[in-house]
C-alpha cells in the first residue's frame, strides 16, 4: 500500500474537477447568467445545489458506501441494479453526455474560426469528431495513468485559462445585465435548479467513483480506509473548483447582456463574450478551454462506461468496449448539439430525482436496515412525479397528468418529486416492518 503526499491528493482533485468540467458545465452557466437577468443570485444559488452540491454528495455516497452505483440500486434487485447503471452510463455515455463533448468543443472551439460556407457544411464536424474522439480513446485506453495525465498536465492549464476570461470579466466589466427572461421572472429558484440537471454531473459522481479507485489503484492506493478519505477529498476539492467556475462564467452571462445581446444559446454567450473581453484572442483562449474540459470529460465517462460495460459482458474486452463507444460515440455527435441537447432533456428529467432518492436513502440506510421495500417505493414514487417532467421537456405530457402532479408542495421549484419520494420511503419502511414480523412469527 502506498500512501499519498498532500500535492498528491490535490492532483486526484483536480482530475476529478477536470472529469465533471465538460461541455455542459461551459454553456450552461454563461446562459443562466443571461437569462436570469435581476434574480442571477437566487437562480445561480440553485444551479449550484445541482451542479455542485448533488456531485459532492453522490462522490461521498459511493466512497463511503463502500459499492458502485450497480451495489445501490441493487439493494431493490440485483436486475434492477444492472439495468438502472446501464441506464444511466449509457446516459452520461455515448448517448448524450460523450457525444456533446465533441460537439460543444466544434461549436465553440473551431466553427467561430470557419468561413460562412464551412461552417454550415457537415464534414468540418466529421472530421473533428473523429480527431477529438481518436484522442479521447488514446487517454481512455491507459486509465491507469489518468493522475499523471489530467491531474498534473492538463487542469492547471485549464484552471488558467478559465481564470482569465474570470478576471478579465472581473476588472473590466461588460456593461450589465437585463431583465429575467422567461421562466426565471417568477420561479428563478426553480429553473436554476433544473439547469444544474443538464450538467449531468450528478449522474457522473455516481460512477466516477471507479475512475478514483483504478487511478489510485494505479498508484498503489488500495487500504480501504485510504481509498476512502482521498476519494472524499478529491470531491471537495472538485467541487470547489465547480463553484468557481460556474460563479465566474454565470457572472459573465450575466453582464453580459448590454454589450453583446441576448442569445438563447449559451455557446452563444459565451463565444461573444470571450471576443468582447479579449478580442480575436478572446476565441483563441475559449479554444483552449473548451476542447481541454471537454477533452477531460470525454476521456472520463468514456473510461467510465468501458469499464462497466466489460465487467457484466466481459466476452469484451475493456479495451475493445472503448474502441465500440468511441465509434458509436463519434457518430451520434454528428448529430449536432442542439439536437443533442433537445434529445437528453427528457431523459435527464426523469432519470435524476429517483437517483437523488437513492443517495439520499443509501446515506440513511442505517436507519431503516437497507430494506428493499425503502428502495423500491422510494424510488417509485418519486419515478411517477420525475416521469412527468420528462414527459413535459418532450412536450407530450397530458393534462391530466399535471392535474395530479402540479398539486405536490413544491412543483413549481421543481421538486414536487421530493415528498412523494418521501411518502413511499416511509411506506416502504412500514411494509418492512410488517414482512418482518412474518418471518419472525
Amino acid at each position: 500500500m502506498t500512501k499519498l503526499s498532500f500535492g498528491e491528493k490535490i492532483s486526484v482533485g483536480f482530475m476529478l474537477f477536470a472529469l465533471f468540467l465538460g461541455a455542459g458545465n461551459i454553456i450552461f452557466p454563461p446562459q443562466l447568467g443571461q437569462q436570469a437577468g435581476e434574480h442571477f443570485w437566487v437562480a445561480i444559488f440553485a444551479f449550484l445545489i445541482t451542479g455542485v452540491g448533488l456531485p459532492l454528495l453522490g462522490v461521498i455516497t459511493v466512497a463511503k458506501s463502500g459499492g458502485e452505483l450497480e451495489d445501490m440500486a441493487g439493494k431493490i434487485s440485483p436486475a434492477f441494479g444492472i439495468f438502472f447503471t446501464a441506464v444511466v452510463y449509457l446516459t452520461i455515455g455515448p448517448l448524450f453526455a460523450l457525444p456533446r463533448t465533441g460537439t460543444v468543443s466544434y461549436e465553440l472551439g473551431v466553427k467561430p474560426f470557419l468561413s460562412e460556407t464551412a461552417a454550415a457544411a457537415s464534414w468540418p464536424l466529421a472530421i473533428f469528431t473523429v480527431i477529438f474522439f481518436l484522442l479521447t480513446t488514446f487517454f481512455a485506453l491507459n486509465p491507469s495513468k489518468l493522475i499523471d495525465r489530467v491531474g498534473k498536465i492538463l487542469t492547471p492549464i485549464l484552471l488558467l485559462v478559465i481564470a482569465a476570461l474570470a478576471i478579465k470579466a472581473i476588472v473590466t466589466p461588460m456593461d450589465g445585465p437585463g431583465t429575467a427572461t422567461g421562466s426565471y421572472i417568477d420561479n428563478a429558484f426553480g429553473e436554476g435548479f433544473k439547469q444544474g440537471y443538464l450538467t449531468m454531473d450528478f449522474l457522473a459522481a455516481l460512477i466516477f467513483g471507479i475512475v478514483i479507485i483504478q487511478a489510485l489503484k494505479g498508484k498503489n492506493v488500495t487500504e480501504k480506509a485510504t481509498v476512502i478519505k482521498t476519494t472524499v477529498f478529491a470531491a471537495f476539492v472538485a467541487a470547489i473548483g465547480l463553484a468557481l467556475v460556474y460563479l465566474s462564467l454565470g457572472y459573465i452571462g450575466s453582464s453580459s447582456f448590454q454589450t453583446i445581446g441576448a442569445f438563447e444559446q449559451g455557446s452563444d454567450i459565451i463565444t461573444n463574450s470571450a471576443n468582447a473581453l479579449y478580442g480575436q484572442f478572446g476565441n483563441i483562449l475559449l479554444t483552449a478551454v473548451i476542447v481541454l474540459a471537454c477533452l477531460t470529460t470525454s476521456i472520463g465517462l468514456l473510461t467510465a462506461a468501458s469499464e462497466y460495460f466489460n465487467k457484466i459482458i466481459p466476452a469484451l474486452s475493456y479495451k475493445k468496449w472503448v474502441w465500440i463507444f468511441a465509434i458509436f460515440t463519434t457518430f451520434i455527435a454528428n448529430i449536432g448539439l442542439a439536437q443533442l441537447i433537445t434529445f437528453s432533456l427528457p431523459v435527464l428529467f426523469f432519470i435524476y430525482p429517483p437517483a437523488i432518492i437513492l443517495m439520499l436513502l443509501t446515506l440513511a440506510s442505517k436507519w431503516f436496515g437497507d430494506s428493499k421495500y425503502v428502495y423500491l417505493f422510494g424510488m417509485l414514487f418519486t419515478a411517477i412525479w420525475s416521469l412527468y417532467d420528462g414527459l413535459a421537456a418532450a412536450g407530450i405530457a397530458p393534462a391530466w397528468y399535471e392535474n395530479i402532479v402540479s398539486g405536490m408542495p413544491l412543483f413549481e421549484m421543481g421538486l414536487g418529486w421530493l415528498i412523494p419520494g418521501i411518502i413511499g420511503a416511509i411506506i416502504g419502511y412500514v411494509i418492512s416492518l410488517f414482512v418482518n414480523e412474518k418471518k419472525h412469527a
